[in-house]
């Protein structure tokens, strides 16, 4: 995730961390020398160009940025329903730091809080399709099976037996482990509202669609401007191809948050802070440094 001051003008026009600039350089480069080949047909063979009229692209810029928008919408959508679930998550951590301090037993309580943190590391490489079992060892009492198809979920089983367990010893009261089984709940349901959005896309001809438009408007674009505008067309040409282009781009980007992309939420700094707090919690002196943006991206 990008993490800047807002940008002065001058930075809006040469700031290129965390812009879709990079990406659709090419694409933009490629359609403007197209209409400059375009005007070059023109000014040698003006009357090709005589009947073409410029009202059905209107129409159709139109029509695309209308459609276009609730692509982005609709992805923008996913994007801050992921970071609301994550945050979610951090609120249940928090929660049940504040519940297990009636545990007078402190490595059992160490122990669940533990686990915890765990849950939030493998739940992260599991949305970036990396090893849950590996990031999430180093906090677990107890590893869960290695051919288990979840690890997020067994570790809230986990948490779920001690939590039972204590109930039952009489170490915590009954009311206090149905608030504990509660977060629990809301953790798996954070780890479901996250996997939905990994796992589901946008519809894939709704995202063709577009594509297909997209390029065939910047690409006939050209042959209504090149006789009114001449050797300016390649210009608005490209202000046109980076407009659409880049608004594709950014769709594609938010789709999917828990990316590695420089737009993507910043899993690794919420992980991060609550290791700090759980590490807090078990009295802990010395606490892993809070994630910094790298030239200006927050992992």
């Amino acid at each position: 995730m990008i993490v800047r001051a807002k940008p002065n003008l001058i930075n809006v026009l040469i700031s290129l961390k965390g812009s879709v600039a990079k990406r659709i350089a090419l694409r933009s480069l490629l359609v403007t020398l197209l209409a400059s080949a375009i005007v070059l047909i023109e000014t040698l063979h003006p009357a090709y160009f005589s009947k073409v009229n410029a009202t059905p692209f209107t129409l159709l810029g139109l029509s695309l940025s209308i459609f276009m928008s609730f692509r982005n919408n609709a992805c923008y959508d996913r994007w801050y329903e992921a970071r609301k679930a994550l945050g979610a998550m951090v609120m249940d951590v928090r929660a049940m730091i504040r519940e297990t301090q009636i545990i007078k037993d402190t490595q059992q309580r160490s122990k669940i809080l533990r686990n915890l943190c765990g849950f939030a590391h493998a739940l992260n490489a599991r949305l970036r399709k990396e090893d849950e079992l590996s990031v999430a060892e180093p906090w677990l009492d107890k590893l869960p099976s290695f051919n288990a198809p979840n690890i997020p979920e067994s570790i809230v089983c986990r948490v779920s037996q001690q939590c039972s367990t204590l109930a039952e010893s009489g170490a915590i009261s009954e009311w206090r482990y149905m608030l504990m089984a509660n977060h629990l709940s809301n953790l798996t349901t954070t780890q479901t509202i996250c996997e939905r959005i990994k796992s589901t896309p946008l519809p894939f001809p709704y995202t063709l669609l577009l594509h297909r438009t997209s390029y065939m408007f910047c690409i006939l674009l050209p042959f209504a401007m090149a006789e009114p505008l001449g050797w300016l067309t390649p210009v608005f040409t490209a202000i046109v191809s980076y407009t659409f282009f880049g608004l594709d781009a950014i769709g594609d980007e938010l789709e999917d948050p828990f990316g590695h992309d420089e737009n993507d939420l910043p899993t690794n700094a919420i992980v991060r802070n609550i290791e700090r707090e759980v590490l807090d919690a078990t009295g802990a002196t010395e606490l892993p440094p809070l994630l910094q943006p790298v030239d200006f991206v927050l992992n």
